[in-house]
């Protein structure tokens, strides 16, 4: 501050970070598994709470953390093999948000259509 003061310039030293499509995708990862885990919950506990006394809400519980996590790491996987200069790569951008979008598919659809079809299937041999 003092340097504007007394007449000399300042000069902003933040740089432009290059594109890298492996950490945005790692991001979005780490985000949607933070979105996933809270809808489960609340979907799930949702679940829990009906006076069935199943025990296909706890096996729809444990589908949902078997299904997400593979899913998720084979997402990571293929965009942490890209090189320095494939990361940065503008034409990789449509597969990126492709990508992108499936990861937050499935993290948002996901906990619904797994406690649903398990609700179904309560509700059909009950």
């Amino acid at each position: 501050m003092a340097k504007i003061w007394h007449g000399e310039s300042v000069v902003n030293h933040t740089a432009v970070r290059p594109l890298d499509l492996r950490k945005r995708m790692s991001d979005h990862i780490a985000y949607a598994l933070l979105a996933y885990t809270g809808l489960q919950i609340f979907v799930t506990m949702g679940a829990l709470n009906a006076k069935s006394g199943s025990l296909l809400p706890y096996f729809a519980l444990v589908v949902l953390v078997a299904a997400i996590i593979p899913a998720c790491r084979r997402f990571e996987r293929r965009w942490n093999r890209l090189s320095d200069e494939q990361a940065a790569d503008p034409e990789l951008a449509p597969f990126y948000r492709h990508d992108r979008n499936w990861v937050w598919i499935l993290a948002i659809g996901l906990p619904f259509i797994v406690t649903g079809v398990f609700k179904l299937l309560a509700f059909a041999f009950a």
